[in-house]
């Protein structure tokens, strides 16, 4: 068994302040840079006081502080000392992500760690949370230093000029691959540096630790693994590696490089570096194995035109059930990953679909700290019988099930291209809230056609447990993906007269007639979306429906002194 519990605060400050990567005696993050490519032209900073905003410490406190301790007596001394490489390699990771989030990463967090006023604590902490000085709730706002946030993180220069970002645009040029860093060569001139060119120090040290990793280990699909993807880090080709980790069965699981493109908000080209260290349950995963058959015939039935589906995409998909060891780099930014869908390379997916994983301590965390406190204040009386746990974990599951559905590959105005190009800084919102709006129609859908994996009470728990969620998933903010995705669905279900407020009581119901009907109509306008690379369709959907109405305001500012999030401490793998 796992155990997730809050633990007090004064236990936790070395931990907390060493995850802020600026206190005395923790190596710079630029040790990981190549030399040639270390930034140090950190002027724009100025001489800004650290001074952070009057609200710091309740910003801090929004995220509750739970340990996650998932029980490893059953690995013996070798793999221990599996998971010890893999957690070295995994702390490197974070590091690279907080350069590539944070322009100056280094500098900012000096001034951090050396502000001594009476809010030092929590300004480190939260400054820890958000991998730099922005708000990722508030809209990227700068709690500490007043510098303004790039859109494009550290992925591109800060100095873009319009020409520029034409430029960077253009889908001939060659500034859009996943595996770059955008800089300014001697001439003033955009060059696109691969990432094991610019990040070559920290990959090879990586690389390193999984080959320990891989010679340690008895378990032959992970040694084949690590060994691919510790090269995969030398060559930025990383298709070799992601089909072999689709075929990983070990107790020990990692997934390490390069993934998600949500921290590029100028164009989602570029990967972020992550990794999930975790132990799996190969009883509850073997449960759930056998949804995957049922993707080829929810790809048919989706609600969307034939020509557009993708029959093409592998249906091999594994399910897996973990437990969380150690988090670092996206995933540690923020709001916490209780679920992933990868790879997302289009090529693997045609010829393996795609491995849903799911974070068993992470998400039962977020149901008991957060879930249940929303529904209890903001779900009508009647229906929060119906907000149910093995609900919240359906949906995480066929939310990632669904990131494998629908339009992947597109051919648009005679070239080959992918929805992600196409849609851009949109994308990321637009799946987001695809995959959630498919999650339900996918489990309703499947209920509705005679399959007998869910009990008659799923047509009522389902809607009331994601009518909590879209209330838990806003208060991330707005200017985040998920957070927009789901205000998205919250503000069209309200305009269907899918989910109603109860006047006299503040709370919200789901009106059930009309929810899957209003379901499968916005997933099929977001899916057409897709099919066509409409950038333009999307970011109106967004501007539409992406807003904070009274009504949700309102309904938020209900649930003060329950946490927006966690802030994990990993026991056996503490922050150093």
């Amino acid at each position: 068994m796992t155990s997730a519990h809050r633990i007090a605060l004064p236990v936790l400050a070395a931990f907390l302040l060493a995850g802020c990567g600026g206190n005395e005696g923790v190596p710079a993050v630029n040790r990981w840079v190549a030399e040639s490519h270390v930034d140090r032209d950190c002027e724009w900073l100025g001489d800004e006081s650290v001074q952070p905003v009057a609200a710091i410490a309740e910003w801090a406190d929004a995220y509750a502080v739970v340990e996650l301790a998932p029980d490893l007596t059953g690995l013996g001394a070798q793999d221990k000392a599996v998971l010890d490489e893999l957690v070295a390699a995994g702390r490197i990771v974070h590091d690279l992500f907080k350069i590539q989030a944070t322009p100056c990463y280094d500098a900012i967090a000096g001034r951090v760690a050396a502000y001594a006023g009476a809010d030092a604590a929590p300004l480190r902490r939260y400054f820890a949370i958000n991998a730099g000085p922005w708000d990722r709730r508030q809209h990227y706002q700068a709690f500490v230093g007043g510098w303004e946030h790039a859109e494009g993180a550290n992925f591109y220069p800060r100095d873009l000029t319009r020409a520029d970002r034409d430029q960077l645009a253009d889908p001939q040029g060659d500034f859009s691959g996943l595996f770059t860093m955008i800089r300014r060569d001697g001439d003033g001139e955009l060059v696109a540096i691969p990432y094991r060119e610019f990040f070559a120090p920290g990959l090879t040290q990586a690389a390193e630790h999984l080959r320990k990793a891989a010679a340690l280990t008895d378990n032959p699909s992970l040694r084949a693994f690590l060994e691919a993807r510790a090269a995969s880090f030398l060559s930025d080709d990383y298709y070799e590696s992601d089909m072999l980790w689709m075929d990983l069965d070990s107790r020990i699981e990692i997934t390490i490089g390069p993934y998600e493109v949500y921290e590029d908000g100028l164009f989602g080209y570029k990967a972020a570096f992550e990794c999930f260290v975790t132990v799996t349950d190969p009883a509850e995963s073997a449960r759930l194995a056998k949804f995957k058959d049922e993707l080829p015939w929810l790809e048919q039935n989706l609600p969307l035109a034939d020509e557009h589906k993708n029959p093409n995409r592998g249906s091999e998909s594994p399910i897996r059930v973990v437990d969380l060891v150690y988090a670092g780099g996206d995933t540690r930014a923020g709001i916490q990953t209780i679920a992933f869908n990868l790879p997302n390379d289009e090529r693997v997916r045609e010829a393996k679909g795609s491995k849903k994983v799911l974070l068993r301590n992470m998400m039962d965390a977020k149901f008991s700290q957060i879930l249940q406190p929303i529904a209890a204040r903001l779900v009508a009386d009647d229906q929060l019988g119906d907000v149910t746990a093995e609900s919240f974990f359906l949906h995480t599951l066929w939310h990632e099930m669904s990131h494998g559905l629908g339009p992947g590959k597109l051919v648009k105005d005679g070239r080959e291209t992918e929805v992600r190009l196409e849609l851009k800084d949109t994308y990321a919102t637009i799946e987001e809230a695809k995959a959630d709006l498919m999650g339900e129609w996918d489990i309703l859908t499947l209920h509705r056609a005679g399959r007998d994996y869910f009990p008659p009470t799923i047509t009522a728990q389902q809607p009331a447990t994601f009518l909590a969620g879209l209330f838990r998933s806003v208060r991330f903010g707005i200017s985040e993906a998920h957070g927009q995705a789901n205000a998205i669905q919250f503000n069209y279900l309200v305009e269907q007269g899918a989910i109603v407020q109860d006047p006299a009581t503040g709370k919200f119901r789901v009106v059930h007639e009309r929810f899957l009907p209003s379901i499968e109509q916005l997933l099929r306008e977001i899916l057409a979306i897709q099919a066509a690379g409409d950038q333009p369709a999307a970011q109106a959907l967004i501007e539409r429906y992406a807003q904070m109405p009274q009504l949700l305001s309102d309904a938020l500012g209900r649930l003060e002194g329950i946490p927006v999030d966690i802030q994990p401490v990993f026991r056996h793998y503490p922050d150093l």
